[in-house]
């Protein structure tokens, strides 16, 4: 089946919904009740229930009989429904906290006709209509705040239930996920042949869970494997809009778009073409050596790179409407993901690798797509420094995290907070190579010269004035100081 939901696909889903032999938790039968205020109760109970039953979907169906579960059509058309002037679908979703995935079908079965509600699971937070939380106990709709057990189950669920398990298809037959998954790109990833046979290549996916068997019969296709190898995520609705964009502007804001572009295929199968893309776009400079012209580009490929795998990696895929996005200007790069990080951002070189999506993260290092410890942030800031480049400013505006590289541009040109960031993350990169700082790699990460040993003292002193550094030994001789990151010191019980 595709993610448009095929004739055949609907027909038999309606007839194996009324082939259960009573109602369920997740699924509730109608014929002509329309009234909007209980289809929002309905979506908030139905996908609350569809979670703590392990199912993927839920259902309410009008043109079923409750009681003997006989199809006897229905008057009720979603589409021509409209409470005041807003369309039904508009209205329900404006009032659904969070605004999960639903979808109204219409369709004929021998003559008679049926609307389908196929509602999507809840994950991470029991979803309100109009601030109230919602569930089915048995056959009946109640308020979840009367059933607390029910609550605690809830939130259990969506403790152990990451965004990578969950389903972009379900019931897909091999054939489909074969057309929906760049599957050459995983074995050339792996630098595995390609199996010579359908079964092969199908169990493969399913040991890296990237796909699982369907209860129903065909093939689940999980987010994992959605997300990493999609032919066109476009294909996969509750994905589109994680997408990576790229813009490209002229001069230093937004107000003038030379390109756009959002990308098109998965993360894995599509990294490398991203990556050269973003490449193609950034601007470079010509060296002329002693017999040739070479071009370099202004920002690192290697901390470019990194940056991106982490805006992948790292985003919150459950902040609905919003995907990765890279920026670039004329003075520098930015990369945005949904999702605030997981640890401080003045942390993100010392601390453990931590991550929302660890199987993913997982795979993107078996694919030596990301680096293998971790963030990579190391690397990038050893890239800036061996470009001296100005140090690259970490942000969390509300909801997101946000890296910026910027171009290459002179100490005398940097203002006393970009100097101050730059010796803290030198501090930071020499703490975790098990060195410290000291006037001569100051001296070294900006480029002055040892007569000018006076600029790297005023700059350590502005930096410890700053309280992101301080002095190993405070009693040390001026020539034998050295520094640790504020953090390190702390540590060390000072």
């Amino acid at each position: 089946m595709s993610a448009e939901r095929p004739l055949d696909y609907l027909v038999s889903l309606v007839h194996e919904l009324c082939a259960l032999p009573k109602e369920t938790e997740w699924v509730e039968f109608k014929e002509n009740n329309d009234n909007p205020e209980e289809i929002g109760e309905y979506i908030s109970a139905l996908a609350n229930a569809a979670a703590l039953q392990g199912k993927a979907f839920a259902y309410l169906v009008w043109g079923v009989r409750d009681a003997d579960h006989a199809i006897v059509g229905t008057h009720f058309d979603p589409f021509a429904t409209k409470v005041g002037n807003e369309e039904l679908e508009s209205w329900l979703l404006r009032l659904l906290d969070p605004k999960i995935d639903f979808r109204f079908f219409k369709v004929s079965i021998e003559g008679t006709p049926v609307v389908v509600l196929e509602i999507a699971r809840a994950a991470r937070h029991p979803v309100r209509f109009k601030g109230q939380k919602f569930i089915r106990v048995g056959s009946y709709k109640k308020k979840l705040e009367a059933f607390p057990e029910k609550e605690r189950a809830l939130w259990r669920i969506f403790d152990q239930t990451p965004f990578e398990d969950g389903l972009a298809i379900d019931r897909a037959t091999a054939d489909e996920v074969l057309q929906l998954f760049d599957y050459p790109a995983y074995f050339d990833l792996l630098e595995l042949p390609l199996p010579d046979n359908r079964e092969g290549i199908l169990a493969a996916l399913a040991a890296d869970r990237l796909i699982r068997k369907s209860d129903a019969g065909g093939w689940d296709i999980t987010n994992l494997g959605a997300i990493l190898f999609a032919k066109r995520l476009d294909a996969f609705r509750t994905l589109r809009r994680k997408a990576v964009r790229v813009i490209h502007y002229r001069g230093r804001d937004r107000t003038q778009t030379l390109k756009e572009q959002e990308g098109g295929k998965g993360y894995a199968c599509g990294f490398e073409g991203l990556i050269g893309f973003i490449n193609g776009l950034l601007p470079s400079n010509e060296i002329i050596g002693q017999a040739l012209r070479t071009s370099v580009l202004m920002f690192p490929e290697l901390a470019v790179r990194e940056l991106v795998a982490n805006a992948l990696i790292h985003q919150d895929f459950f902040i609905t409407g919003a995907g990765p996005m890279v920026e670039i200007f004329d003075d520098r790069i930015e990369i945005t993901n949904p999702g605030e990080p997981l640890v401080a951002t003045d942390r993100f070189l010392d601390s453990p690798p931590t991550s929302r999506n660890e199987t993913l993260a997982s795979l993107l290092r078996r694919f030596r797509i990301c680096e293998e410890r971790g963030s990579g942030i190391d690397k990038v800031v050893a890239q800036v420094e061996l470009h001296q480049l100005p140090p690259p400013l970490f942000e969390t505006p509300p909801g997101f995290t946000r890296a910026v590289l910027f171009a290459p541009r002179p100490l005398v040109a940097m203002n006393k907070d970009e100097r101050i960031r730059a010796c803290y993350w030198h501090a930071c990169l020499k703490y975790v190579q098990r060195e410290a700082v000291t006037n001569t790699t100051i001296r070294e990460r900006f480029g002055i010269s040892p007569a000018n040993s006076a600029t790297a003292s005023r700059l350590l002193k502005d930096a410890v004035e700053s309280g992101c550094l301080v002095p190993y030994d405070q009693e040390a001789a001026r020539s034998q100081m050295k520094y640790l990151p504020w953090w390190a010191a702390r540590g060390r019980g000072s």
